[in-house]
């Protein structure tokens, strides 16, 4: 019996960093896990979440725990303190050493950046410096989908949550090889 492709949603659990509009990281990045899970169901594929009143080390324990083919950390992003409010753009990041990794990240930046005001400031980054890239089994992407110290920038993300989250989980299909699927 073949097994269902399985995802991991790792929503950030920071709710320390505010975005500039109101609201925080942890929040909105729970609304869009929130999102996506009718889009996950009707493509027929398990998901897994990790729980926002932990730490980042519970999360990538749990996505261990599992047998998951994708960890996908969900996040935004904030510039440096002496550039703060003036940068925008989306990142998606990958463990350096990962080619699943890499192909997940270039799949959701080319799909991010369809939908993101500025696609020439979308990329896919290869770091070794995330502990959530660096600890889980699956591959895995942290997308820092824009900057939630500018003011445009979390605008969209607050006034685009479910387009988000589609994105995301047409990303997720592919990555899988499944077919895309809207909810009933």
């Amino acid at each position: 019996m073949q097994t269902m492709p399985s995802v991991f949603l790792s929503p950030s659990t920071q709710e320390y960093n505010p975005f500039i509009t109101g609201g925080t990281e942890e929040y909105y990045a729970n609304l869009i896990a929130d999102a996506m899970e009718p889009y996950l169901r009707a493509a027929g594929i398990n998901f897994g979440r990790n729980n926002p009143a932990l730490l980042v080390q519970d999360s990538v324990r749990l996505s261990n725990m599992g047998n998951y083919d994708l960890h996908l950390a969900i996040h935004s992003n904030a510039a440096p303190e002496n550039l703060a409010g003036q940068l925008q753009g989306s990142d998606v990041y990958y463990y350096a050493n990962s080619n699943q990794g890499q192909r997940a990240a270039q799949i959701f930046a080319d799909n991010l950046a369809i939908i993101y005001p500025y696609p020439e400031l979308v990329s896919a980054v290869p770091t070794t410096q995330l502990y959530e890239l660096n600890n889980t089994r699956a591959p895995a992407v942290l997308v820092e989908l824009a900057y939630h110290d500018n003011p445009e920038d979390a605008a969209w993300i607050t006034e685009n949550i479910e387009r988000i989250a589609q994105n995301l989980s047409l990303s997720v299909t592919q990555f899988l090889g499944v077919p895309f699927s809207f909810p009933d």
